[in-house]
């Protein structure tokens, strides 16, 4: 199997479910507290809850924040998040909205000493695009909130982490927080599975720096103007690459690459080739049907220079195979 969507899909393996992390109000659950301490530790945070990683759970942040300060989100973060600012603001609530713009960098104009928190991550969703959480620091005082599934950065306040990313499953999500940012939960409202499976997960992650440059060279070469770029790959993250292919859906070639076990993605859940288009795609500013072009590649390997090569001939021959067949429909 060839998997170059890990940091959309990690999808990892023989997890299971640990009897002694059961909780009990009989005894002191000694071994979830330990587990507690180690995830805490590793971080350098003091306080830990987990939390729905859907609309709900991302809501119930919002609405615990809202009461201590102005809030803003950027575009560029994860689809559930994004989905949850969308009804706080149905509710009659106000936040405030950090852009991107054409490059895939966030939009600084839009960042304000009035923040009290940003949900701003180290990195844009699909796109992998690096911030620069320094620079963030230098234009607000606010509380940075970060998904930290595939990068962390220690200047980030709060840190959260992304079950079906880092497992596979979609369980609860995991927030590192200090001081009194959210409502602490007592021991018996925390999934000590959902903080297992994702500590593990990160204790088993690891990232390929070294085959980026070679993929992108390779792809260059043999899909020639076939492909473009929609982001400067050197502003992404080292371990991940993004790329475009002209006049085709990706979902058609994530699934029919898949039939050869080779795995991509063009998005946040899309990793089975669902038919959502890349949201932040169009939140840089281009339309429907071009944000349904882009592709991500993300490595946890080195590939060798043969290995890349044929990887990138079957993509290019299923890519050329369905665009004719689109062209003759």
């Amino acid at each position: 199997m060839t998997k170059l969507n890990v940091l959309q899909y990690s999808n990892m393996q023989n997890l299971h479910i640990k009897d002694e992390l059961r909780l009990s109000i009989l005894d002191n659950n000694l071994e979830y507290q330990v587990l507690e301490k180690k995830f805490l530790s590793k971080y350098n945070f003091n306080k830990l809850n987990s939390f729905s990683f859907d609309k709900a759970g991302f809501l119930e942040l919002l609405l615990q924040l809202n009461k201590k300060g102005k809030i803003a989100i950027c575009v560029g973060e994860t689809e559930s998040l994004v989905e949850a600012a969308y009804e706080f603001e149905i509710l009659g609530l106000e936040l405030s909205w950090i852009g991107l713009q054409k490059d895939g960098n966030i939009d600084k104009t839009d960042i304000s000493k009035e923040f009290d928190f940003i949900f701003i991550s180290s990195y844009i969703m699909d796109t992998f695009v690096k911030i620069d959480l320094k620079e963030i620091k230098k234009l607000t005082d606010a509380k940075i909130i970060s998904n930290a599934s595939a990068n962390f950065d220690t200047l980030s306040d709060a840190i959260y982490f992304d079950s079906y990313k880092l497992s596979g499953f979609f369980i609860d999500g995991v927030i590192l927080y200090d001081e009194e940012l959210f409502e602490k939960k007592t021991i018996g409202f925390t999934n000590p599975i959902a903080v297992d499976f994702i500590y593990e997960a990160l204790q088993n992650q690891s990232f390929d720096e070294s085959s980026k440059e070679l993929f992108e060279k390779i792809l260059k070469e043999i899909l020639k103007d076939d492909i473009y770029f929609f982001v400067n790959n050197k502003q992404t993250l080292p371990y991940s690459l993004h790329f475009a292919l002209k006049g085709i859906k990706a979902r058609e070639l994530i699934r029919t690459l898949a039939l050869d076990d080779i795995h991509i993605t063009n998005g946040e859940g899309c990793s089975l080739g669902l038919s959502k288009p890349s949201r932040i795609i169009q939140a840089m500013g281009y339309d429907e049907t071009t944000s349904r072009n882009s592709i991500s590649f993300s490595f946890d390997k080195k590939y060798t220079a043969s290995e890349i090569e044929t990887v990138v001939k079957k993509l290019a021959k299923k890519y050329r195979q369905i665009k004719v067949l689109n062209e003759g429909n």
